[in-house]
């Protein structure tokens, strides 16, 4: 079982992630071009806050308040948000579904690595609300419409997942609870490669859903 220091640390991650998320998603509802995409936007937003709420709560009964266990990953994140801010409705679609998406499949992979119930409340956290019907449908209709965007919005895709991992790199070095989190639950380093082999396909099934597989 992985020392409580570890736990609070990840749950604070992952907490900050969805408050983060919230912020974000809800200011970029403003770019969608129609109200069904800003009211889906918004509402993904709030699922989002509720997540947040939910690791709060847990990080309450651990003994930690939420913005303690927060603080050292805000940096990080809003250095993502930063590097990444979307400027189209489009680019936005695809930050919440590929970039924020790649960020789940980390955290689904390290919850196998905890114990029971805090394992249980990431996965369920980490359910897909909608968000990856929601981006098909809007990039497959867009490149419909105007094919010559795809080569963009897939070099938009690329940065993304480029400056999560830098991001996810530092975090992992400031942060050694987490770096032995990760060594010991994969067991080996054959066990992080194929961990971060599961991640690589599954942002590769994204891709290919959004119809910008190079």
């Amino acid at each position: 079982m992985p020392p409580p220091e570890a736990v609070v640390d990840l749950l604070g991650a992952l907490a900050y992630g969805e408050l983060s998320a919230f912020d974000h998603l809800a200011d970029d509802a403003g770019l969608a071009p129609t109200l069904a995409g800003r009211a889906q936007m918004s509402a993904m937003a709030a699922i989002e806050f509720g997540h947040y709420a939910r690791i709060a709560e847990r990080l309450e009964k651990l003994g930690t308040p939420a913005e303690v266990a927060m603080a050292p990953f805000v940096a990080a994140l809003e250095s993502y948000h930063a590097l990444t801010e979307p400027s189209t409705w489009l680019e936005s679609v695809v930050k919440a579904y590929v970039g924020d998406g790649m960020a789940a499949d980390f955290y689904r992979e390290v919850a196998a690595f905890v114990d029971p119930d805090t394992g249980a409340l990431m996965r369920e956290v980490l359910e897909d609300t909608g968000r990856a019907e929601f981006a098909v449908r809007e990039v497959e209709a867009a490149i419909a419409a105007a094919p010559e965007i795809a080569g963009r919005l897939a070099l938009w895709a690329r940065r993304l997942v480029g400056e999560a991992i830098s991001q996810t790199q530092h975090v992992l070095a400031d942060r050694d609870s987490l770096t032995t989190l990760l060594v010991e639950g994969a067991g080996d380093l054959t066990g992080i490669a194929a961990l971060i082999t599961r991640i690589t396909d599954r942002h590769a099934e994204r891709m290919v859903a959004l119809g910008l597989a190079s």
